[in-house]
Parts: C-alpha cells; structure tokens; sequence
C-alpha cells in the first residue's frame, strides 16, 4: 500500500500541546501525513500526541528529540522511544552517540537521523561555540560521512548542503532531512541557513521539514497545499 499523501513534506508541529498539535492537523486535512514533534511540546503530551497521530489518523511520526549524553543513556533513551511506533527520531551526529542510538533502535523499523549543525546557526555561532574553524557546507559535510559511518540511517542538515551531501559515497541509500526550508517570500523567523522547498528536493533531500510558514499562516491547509503544489 503507498501513501495517499506526499511524504516528502513534513509539518513541524510547533504548538504548545498535544490538543494544539491535534486540532492543527485536523486543519491541515488529509494532504499531509507527516509530522514532527519536537521538545517544545515534550511536556505537553508530545508522546500522547505522536501516539494519536500514528495509531488513530495513519499519520507518520519524526520525534525530533535530538538526545545527547554517554552511550548507554542514549541506548536505553532510544530502546524506550523506538516502542512508540516512531518513523524517525534524531540524536545528535557525534559518532558515539549515533553508534548507541543504532543500537537502541535494534530490531524496530524506527530510523535514526543524525543532527550535522543546526540550521539556525552560522560561522558566528560556531566560533562563540569553540567549534573548529572552517566553512559550514565542509564541516556539515565531514559530521555526515562520520555519521553514516556510525550506522545512521540519514541526517539532518540545512536545504544548502543536502548536494553536498548527496554526493558523499557514504550517503547512498541513506536519508536526507532538512529543515530551515522556507517558501519564496517567507519570513525566515530563527532560520539562517534557507532554501525553498522545491529546491532542497532538487539538491537531494528526501523529506523537508517546514512549521511557521504552514503553521502560523491564516489557512495552514492551503499553505501547505501550495508548497505541495511546488514539489511537482
């Protein structure tokens, strides 16, 4: 059976709770059929609602939880989240922890994304981070291959790297998810590192990830119907 929607557009859903969450995906109607669910609404029922989505609607779920901490933390985290029916869940792309995340997700159809550099930062950021020197595409780049070759089943990265990417030898076969996509003319809110839909598909991603412009738009249905519209 394939999916009736398209799945290569995922809907952040960027509300403050799980009735939120519910009642904007019942706005959105039938025409998308995935969704991500982030920290921000982790005490407001995220799990409830990811659970409602997948079992209830025949929605598919990113957990978008981004763990980090020792090896074994990260295995039992993801042990217990990969029991809720997750399609994707992210950890960050230190080898350490995508090799325990592979680990916790034995067995189970969950797949592991790992985090390359966060699509709201820039060169700046980094050095206020002490991260090492160099353009963002290469490190972005260098932590992908790390990450596949750690057992990674794709990455998160920014639309502006997703070529690059594509291109490592390491990424055949393996998923491509970018957030920081925005619709020509759209607000870019926290994002720094940007590109339209269409052209993230075009450079190699699988999946975009996009929240404010459907989420905050007076008509969320109809925003999300017109980047639909642009994929084809």
């Amino acid at each position: 059976m394939t999916d009736s929607f398209d799945p290569r557009l995922i809907v952040a859903l960027d509300v403050p709770d799980a009735l939120s969450g519910l009642d904007l995906a019942g706005r959105i109607g039938p025409q998308v059929g995935f969704y991500k669910i982030g920290l921000g609404m982790l005490t407001g029922g995220g799990l409830a609602l990811a659970n409602e989505l997948k079992s209830e609607h025949g929605k598919r779920i990113f957990l978008d939880m981004k763990l980090f901490d020792i090896g074994a933390t990260v295995e039992a985290a993801v042990r217990g989240l990969v029991q809720f029916d997750l399609d994707l869940l992210t950890v960050h792309g230190d080898p350490h922890v995508v090799r325990a995340a592979a680990e916790g997700a034995s067995g189970k159809p969950t797949k592991i994304l790992a985090v390359t550099i966060l699509t709201s930062l820039d060169r700046a950021d980094l050095d206020a981070g002490l991260i090492e020197a160099g353009d963002i595409p290469d490190l972005v780049a260098t932590r992908a291959a790390r990450a596949f070759e750690a057992g990674a089943d794709g990455v998160i990265a920014s639309p502006q790297e997703a070529a690059l990417i594509r291109a490592l030898p390491e990424a055949a076969g393996k998923l491509i998810v970018t957030p920081g996509v925005r619709p020509a003319g759209s607000a870019l809110g926290d994002q720094k590192r940007v590109a339209t839909p269409a052209q993230a598909i075009a450079d190699g991603a699988d999946h975009i990830v996009v929240g404010r412009p459907i989420w905050a738009a007076d008509d969320p249905a109809a925003a999300a119907a017109e980047i639909l519209a642009s994929l084809t």
